[in-house]
Order: C-alpha cells, then structure tokens, then sequence
C-alpha cells in the first residue's frame, strides 16, 4: 500500500531539488520505505491487513482450502457488503463527481471509450503486484512520481521525457545507496482528474463549477469552460495512450541505459550542492558499470538497456474507470486497465462510498492515500 505525496514519509525534493520556483514542470513523489527505514516512525495503532482476493489463486494450495482458493479466483467478491459487479458503486454514495448536463452524450462517450483496446495489461498489473509485494517485504523500494495532475496545455515529447528522466535518476541514487532494486511508478498516463474542497468557484460575484481536472472542465473562469464535457474523456484517453506509448519506448529502447546515468542534465540542481553530490554518485556508478562491463556484462545485456516502469492515478472519474475495466480471462478477475495501479483519495476513501466500492473489485495494486496526522500525531 502506497501513501501519497501529502503523506509521505520523506520530502519529496530533499533528495535532488533545489528551490527553484520557475519551473512549471514539478513533479510530486512518493516513496514507500522498506520496514528497516521505516521503523523509527511509530503509528498511533496498527491493525492487521488483509487481503480481498490475490490477483493468481496458489498453484499449491494447503490442504483443506481448496475449496476456499476457488472461491477467491471467483471474478465477483462477496461478504457483508454484498456481491460485487461494475456498476455496483452506483448503488454508493459517490463524492467528487461531476454533473454531465448532457446524460446521452456522457453515455455515449463511454460506450466509445469502452469499445477501445485497454490502455494497460492485467498480466503487467500482476507484475507491479509481485514488485511491490518485494517492497512490502523490505526488499524493494517503491518510488512513485509524477504531476499532480496532467493536462491537455502541457502535452509534449519533452515534459514526457522529463519526468520519466527524473524518477530514472532518483531509481539509480536509491539503488545504488540502499542497494536493492527500485519499482518505479509514474503518476501520469491518466492523472487528470482533480478532486475539491468546494465543487463551486466564485469570482466577482460570479459563481462557475470549480475546475476539477481537464478531462472533465477547463480551468478559464468562464461558464463554456467549467461545465463538465464529456468528449474530454475521450481526448484524457487518447493522451494517455500517446504517453504509454511513449514511455514504454523509453522504457525499453534504450533511453534508460544505465550507461546514461552520467549524461543526463540537471538543470534544476546545476551548481549547487545537490547537483555536486548526484554527479559524486553518477561517477562511481559509472566506475561500477566499468567494472560490470570488464567482466563481461556488457550493455547488449537487456537489464543494462532496459527498465520496467508502471503507471498510476487516483481512482476519481468512476463512469471512465468503469468503462476501462476489463475482466481478464487468465484469472477470471477484473482489471481497471486504465493503469497499472490506482489510489483512493483523502476525500473519497469513505468504507461505505462509491470509490471503496468500486475498487473493492479490481484486482490492480492498490494505494489509499491518509494524511500523516491521522497516523502519526
């Protein structure tokens, strides 16, 4: 389980950014630390956790609980809240949603989205599930980063490469220090819905629908760009599937060779002492990757070209996530296939809402994001 930036454990920038406030661009990071780094920070109480389902039932089960495997590999979940179904968190209270004026048009749009192919696998969902798992047990490090939320104006090649640059050099400090492998998650592909404290904005005596991301609104004060669209679904999926192609090319083409490293730019920590100090690091990792290639693991070899890299969102337009689920047909389980992973937010993680409902089902990873003082006081 994966805590938010709000929550996180560490400031997200200590590690290699400098106060730099011109840059537009800011990504927000998360980290989940291993037990052993995490232990000096005591919560108020811990209860037990316990999982719905698995996303695989065991290929071994113990004796006695065949019967109770089979139903865990079942598509639909059943308990006291009732039997689980796509649309069963209608029948929820659902925080944060807009109001589509036109309720046609909103169906029509989604019966589009849901003829489209998934934007992501479940067998690579399963993957980040193992990884993570690996994190849980204190031998991963799980770094989440990203915007904190997309947008249609700022769509490019370049603020693509850019972040995905920077959770690459973020992986490669990790690594290289705590020496154990890094999952790393990008919060984009699909992170453009905004939650609000107010669903109402008032200007001038002017009162519009607060801007709630752009695959819902715009965010010009004005009463064309603030009620909900529903054609905006359709172009957050299209982005998302530009920017999924495009990371899986950096991903796995050779842009994250870890010959690299000592490459790319910092222009965000240029002369100051964070920037001194990962360039120290990048030059013995080269010293390293010297060494590796001396005794023959040489950067033909894939794990020196390529990376495995997720990506994540909050779980906030239900309509579209239910459009984007999909039920696999290895494990009989449904999958959100609009990311690898997904998150409960702060003002949608009530137990008996529509979002907890919704991804009670899906067997994607999981995050729930809780402010730090309502763990620690």
């Amino acid at each position: 389980m994966a805590l938010s930036n709000a929550s996180s454990a560490l400031a997200s920038r200590s590690i290699l950014s400098g106060n730099n406030n011109n840059q537009s661009h800011q990504p927000n990071f998360t980290f989940l630390l291993p037990p052993a780094t995490a232990g000096h920070l005591k919560p108020k109480s811990r209860n037990p956790i316990s999982a719905v389902h698995a996303s695989e039932p065991p290929k071994t089960p113990i004796a006695g609980t065949a019967a109770a495997a089979s139903k865990a590999a079942a598509p639909s979940v059943e308990g006291k809240q009732g039997k689980w179904s796509l649309d069963s968190w209608k029948t929820k209270k659902a925080l944060q949603l807009p109001e589509y004026p036109n309720q046609e048009e909103l169906q029509a749009v989604l019966d589009t989205i849901e003829a489209y192919p998934p934007l992501v696998f479940a067998g690579e969902a399963r993957n980040l599930e193992e990884r993570i798992a690996q994190a849980a047990m204190g031998n991963a490090f799980l770094l989440q980063g990203g915007d904190c939320a997309e947008s249609f104006k700022e769509f490019n090649a370049n603020n693509i490469r850019d972040t995905f640059r920077i959770l690459l050099q973020m992986s490669v400090v990790l690594m290289f220090g705590g020496q154990m492998p890094v999952v790393k998650v990008g919060r984009m592909a699909g992170q453009f819905a905004k939650p609000r404290s107010d669903p109402f904005e008032e200007k001038d005596g002017v009162k519009l629908p607060s801007y709630k991301g752009d695959n819902i609104n715009g965010d010009a004060f004005d009463e064309k760009s603030r009620f909900p669209d529903p054609q905006r679904l359709i172009r957050a999926y299209c982005q998302s599937a530009a920017t999924l192609n495009l990371l899986r090319a950096f991903a796995t083409g050779g842009y994250a060779a870890m010959q690299r490293v000592t490459e790319w730019n910092l222009d965000f920590v240029e002369h100051c002492e964070q920037g001194d100090r990962y360039q120290e690091l990048a030059h013995r990792v080269d010293e390293a990757l010297g060494f590796m290639a001396a005794a023959g693991l040489t950067i033909d070899h894939p794990i020196m070209s390529s990376t495995e890299f997720w990506t994540s969102h909050e779980c906030l337009l239900l309509p579209y996530e239910q459009a984007l689920t999909r039920k696999d047909s290895t494990s009989g389980l449904f999958y959100d296939c609009s990311a690898h992973m997904l998150w409960v937010g702060e003002r949608t993680r009530q137990l008996d809402g529509a979002h907890v409902e919704f991804l009670r089902g899906v067997a994607n990873p999981l995050g729930i994001k809780v402010l730090m003082m309502h763990i620690y006081p």
